[in-house]
């Protein structure tokens, strides 16, 4: 599936539609101007953990997955990120350095941005500042909830958090419920989890014989989205948007 196509699929007609939902059309075009695109191929590290940090990362198109490895050489993935989406650390207090790293998961456009250009632009306009920081702030927002899922409801609500996730941001309609679209073997999403993959072969196979998942032409569809929303205790009200509620 092309990003252009995951776009559409969520209400966003164009790539970088979602970030116009917090950058008017003036604003975007100065993000576009202080941006040099390149392009990057499937497997290549747009950064490491522990790297100096000074600059921030705009998917054009393509897919990113961000990673943090473990004090045991274990990787989690954090996210997994599509067109329109900022990458980077910013904000903080003298010398920065990432705390996880960033690869490219599939071919991909990304547009480069030196923090120092940002940071003029910032200071001397306001309106785009605000908006800026918006946009800021539902990247972190999304974190927040992922880590909250994962923390708060073992791995069956953690995993169950990352199939909802991967519908709204990957999922299509079927006959049988929804598809989900993306390619993503059991040991990514043990990945995103934080556990072994024969325990997601276990929690999968459970949803399976519950129905409340089935596995059609190697893609999950998921059958009763409502079991998944009870494992992990998905609030009803107010009900997380999909902005946030994302993959």
């Amino acid at each position: 599936m092309t990003a252009h196509c995951m776009e559409q699929q969520n209400g966003f007609k164009t790539p970088g539609e979602r970030n116009k939902r917090f950058l008017s059309e003036p604003n975007y075009e100065k993000w576009n101007g202080l941006m040099t695109v390149k392009p990057a191929s499937a497997g290549t590290r747009l950064f490491w953990e522990g790297e100096a940090a000074g600059k921030l990362y705009y998917i054009v198109s393509g897919r990113v997955k961000t990673k943090k490895t473990t004090e045991d050489g274990k990787d989690l993935i954090l996210s997994v990120l599509g067109t329109g989406d900022l990458i980077g650390e910013f904000g903080a207090y003298g010398d920065t350095t990432h705390s996880y790293c960033a690869e490219v998961f599939e071919d991909a456009e990304i547009g480069i941005v030196q923090e120092r250009d940002l940071e003029a632009l910032l200071r001397r306009d306001g309106e785009f500042a605000v908006e800026f920081m918006k946009w800021i702030g539902l990247m972190n927002r999304i974190v927040q909830s992922k880590f909250r899922d994962l923390l708060l409801y073992g791995k069956p609500g953690a995993l169950a958090s990352t199939l909802i996730r991967m519908s709204n941001t990957y999922g299509s309609p079927d006959k049988d419920g929804i598809r989900i679209d993306m390619r993503m073997t059991n040991s990514d999403m043990a990945e995103l989890i934080g556990t072994t993959r024969e325990s997601v072969n276990r929690m999968l196979s459970a949803m399976k014989d519950e129905g409340t998942i089935s596995v059609s032409d190697n893609r999950i569809v998921i059958r009763r989205i409502d079991d998944l929303r009870r494992i992990c205790n998905c609030p009803s009200f107010p009900a997380c948007p999909k902005e946030i509620c994302r993959l």
